[in-house]
């Protein structure tokens, strides 16, 4: 008899399961559909009354190049905008910044500015689309910028509807694109969370994401527990800051990954759900059931894409997103076959998006809520990782807190060890990577990518010259000046943020006057 298989987290995985394996106390652990413990979702009705959001991850070169892309989507059907920043941006500077150089428009749209904002989302309705915007320690710049240019349009902030990534924490551990330390970090999370509560009501102020360790090698198990110790970490922040829960944890959100390894990914997606109801409620004391509940959003994981016959990504992809709406993701995003090459071309952009309607129109996903509930093997999963997940958790917590954790390197180190299994299981062929170590092929077919125009960056630099020649110079210097003082002291600071980015100051001005008050993150060796 064969050796039992293990799952992605470590437990084996049975031949076969029976009622022998279900927890005795399931009926609790279940609920019903939009109850306590949400386990089976959170909605009642869930996608039988609409499906998931479908939402596309796009953002290249130009703000207008974009622009094109997200009115092609549109056209196409998504139901919301996922925006893609450059990584110039993504670290709070400008595009003639000489450490940009050679990254503008690269992987994702360069944003300077509030003209660029405005055209980014030229002839798009802010009021009739959701929008993501996958923006972390600048994330309120990026919200404000968006604000800004949807009251030029007459969109007032009580009618957007979105979502920045804000997740700082994670990028401490897993992805690298912090600029302030911890400790201002939180802060100006907690002022994002105190600011959107008046001025943008159904904005969902932050994405806390375990996607992002779990493409640098994390498992369901460390994906779930990281996560929601760093979502554990921003309650604290917020209710520290004076805060009460129920005024701004509705408005939370989760992002995660979705493996091809479909039984534990429905499994994890329920554990995660069980497991922060559970917290808001004994933890902190929730009193609104909207606090309890985890809703996320989902994307297929990049990490398991293959440059190597890239058209088998279009199977994956399509069996990551069955898992995703299996577990009762709120939206998903579907990656391009294309991704493991280059940035999707529109044709790959479109059957990513295509898979999608494939499964919420020409199947029975939607007829039924929950339908793995009472199955053997996920509620046998699901217990075994909610068990894994919690002991997991508390070990991040017997450092003091996520942060201390981060700090002496805790989280980083786990997942760099998971990674370090998986890659040896590729390298050795007991993981089978279908085109890559088992069933490849002599010679691949030639493949055209998308390419950025490498003139970017010097138009760019021009825009930027442009602007600051027309704009008043002195009225700028004055909000910068507002907002170090703002930044100095415990007044929120994304009021004047917002002054100072509708005078035209640019992103990286508006961050560099916050790294003068909260300094650079320095990694210690520890990391």
């Amino acid at each position: 008899m064969s050796e039992p298989r293990s799952s992605e987290s470590g437990f084996p995985i049975k031949g076969v399961y029976t009622a022998d394996d279900l927890p005795g106390d399931l009926d609790s652990r279940l609920g019903a559909p939009g109850e306590f413990p949400y386990t089976r979702g959170v909605y009642p009705t869930m996608y039988t009354s609409r499906p998931w959001t479908m939402r596309q991850y796009a953002g290249f070169g130009t703000a207008t190049e974009s622009n094109a892309r997200y009115h092609q989507l549109l056209r196409a059907g998504t139901m919301g905008l996922s925006v893609a920043f450059d990584l110039p941006t993504q670290m709070g500077y400008d595009s003639d910044d000489p450490i940009a150089h050679g990254e503008v428009g690269k992987v994702g749209v360069a944003i300077d500015s509030i003209e660029d904002m405005r055209l980014l989302f030229d002839g798009i309705p802010l009021d009739k689309v959701s929008t993501s915007m996958t923006i972390n320690a600048p994330g309120s710049v990026l919200l404000l910028l968006y604000q800004l240019v949807a009251e030029e349009n007459g969109v007032p902030g009580s009618a957007l509807n979105g979502t920045i990534q804000n997740d700082i924490l994670k990028e401490y551990i897993a992805r690298g694109t912090y600029i302030f330390p911890p400790k201002p970090s939180l802060r100006l999370v907690a002022d994002t969370f105190g600011y959107c509560r008046s001025e943008v009501p159904k904005w969902n102020t932050i994405s806390i994401s375990g996607y992002h360790m779990a493409e640098a090698g994390a498992s369901p198990v460390q994906e779930i527990a990281f996560t929601l110790a760093n979502g554990v970490e921003y309650i604290r922040a917020a209710i520290a800051a004076g805060l009460a829960v129920d005024d701004f944890a509705p408005r939370l959100s989760f992002f995660f990954v979705a493996r091809t390894t479909l039984l534990e990914e429905v499994a994890k997606f329920r554990a995660a759900r069980r497991i922060w109801a559970r917290v808001m409620r004994d933890e902190f004391g929730a009193k609104n059931p909207k606090s309890m509940m985890l809703r996320f959003h989902t994307q297929t994981a990049g990490v398991q894409l293959t440059a190597q016959q890239p058209e088998v990504n279009l199977v994956r992809v399509a069996v990551q997103g069955l898992g995703a709406v299996l577990g009762g993701t709120q939206s998903l995003h579907t990656n391009s076959f294309d991704e493991a090459i280059a940035l999707p071309t529109e044709k790959a952009a479109r059957l990513a998006l295509r898979t999608q309607q494939v499964l919420a129109y020409e199947t029975d996903l939607t007829a039924t809520v929950d339908p793995f509930a009472g199955s053997y093997v996920v509620e046998a999963m699901t217990a075994e990782i909610e068990t894994a997940a919690d002991a997991l958790m508390a070990r991040v917590f017997e450092h003091g807190s996520a942060v201390d954790a981060i700090e002496v390197g805790f989280q980083k180190r786990e997942i760099e060890q998971s990674a370090y299994r998986i890659a040896q299981e590729i390298d050795s062929g007991e993981r089978v990577v279908v085109g890559l170590n088992r069933f490849t092929i002599d010679a691949e077919e030639p493949y055209e990518p998308l390419r950025v125009d490498p003139a970017i960056e010097a138009a760019q630099a021009e825009r930027l010259a442009k602007l600051r020649a027309q704009r008043d110079s002195a009225a700028v210097q004055r909000a910068l000046v507002e907002l170090r003082e703002a930044a100095s002291g415990t007044a929120n600071v994304l009021h004047p943020m917002k002054a100072a980015l509708r005078e035209r100051a640019t992103v990286g001005e508006v961050c560099g006057a916050l790294r003068e008050v909260w300094g650079r993150y320095q990694p210690t060796d520890r990391f």
